[in-house]
């Protein structure tokens, strides 16, 4: 099953299917889907798995067995990299809380994100080629936006999978944290992220032109959240 909890502003996507180590079935597109549409007004989403053994196993290979033609493999992958599409294009931003292993899909899952915290005893690959096929829900193309071009195609062509340290290093997670802390470490991070002015730097970063920074720090200039903040720092230095 796919879990929604929402709570000021923040919603937190968890696929809990530990008999099948979160791996992503075609009841699970389902809910992802509804999950998203129910957190269309969050101002930030984290996506996770239930769990400390898995984030995402990829696909749910006993269900997906049932594919035997291209037709059929395509119209899979192109309602999965529409999923992946929509968590990368929400508007706020995504983390993605690797609690566990991401492995084939579930590391094209983890990329869709803007943000992967990672837990310390993790491990991340694009590994679809040991089961002689490669990512088709987007992941490869964004793996190269993230660390390169040739990186890319040595992990996905290689199915290589990295340690959090190690993934950490070429840049496919953003933050490493120790087990203990990482429940409290993700939570805090996406709380913090949680906000309008959090929404609009998402934007800016994603690539807009100098007019419409400038015009997306002007309406948060004028915004009653700035001017209560403000007051308060001006208060304070009394």
């Amino acid at each position: 099953m796919v879990e929604l909890e929402l709570a000021d502003g923040l919603a937190v996507v968890t696929i809990n299917r530990p008999q099948a180590r979160n791996a992503i079935a075609p009841d699970t597109m389902d809910q992802l889907e509804k999950a998203i549409d129910a957190a269309a007004e969050a101002k930030a989403l984290v996506i996770t798995g239930a769990g400390d053994k898995a984030f995402v196993s990829g696909g749910d290979l006993k269900q997906l067995a049932a594919l035997r033609t291209e037709e059929q493999a395509a119209a899979m992958a192109w309602r999965m990299r529409g999923i992946c599409d929509r968590l990368a294009e929400f508007p706020g931003p995504v983390i993605a809380a690797l609690n566990g292993h991401a492995l084939g899909g579930g590391a094209e899952v983890a990329v869709a994100a803007d943000i992967r915290i990672a837990a310390e005893d993790i491990k991340i690959g694009f590994n679809q080629v040991s089961l002689a096929i490669m990512p088709a829900w987007g992941g490869a193309e964004r793996l190269a936006r993230l660390v390169g071009h040739g990186r890319a195609l040595m992990l996905a062509g290689s199915g290589e999978i990295l340690d959090a340290p190690a993934a950490l290093r070429v840049g496919l997670v953003d933050r490493v944290l120790p087990r203990a802390e990482f429940d409290a470490g993700w939570r805090g991070l996406a709380r913090s992220l949680a906000t309008a002015p959090a929404v609009e730097v998402k934007r800016v970063v994603s690539g807009v032109t100098p007019q419409e920074a400038v015009d997306a720090f002007a309406r948060l200039w004028v915004s009653d959240a700035h001017w209560a903040a403000a007051d308060r720092v001006m208060n304070r230095a009394k």
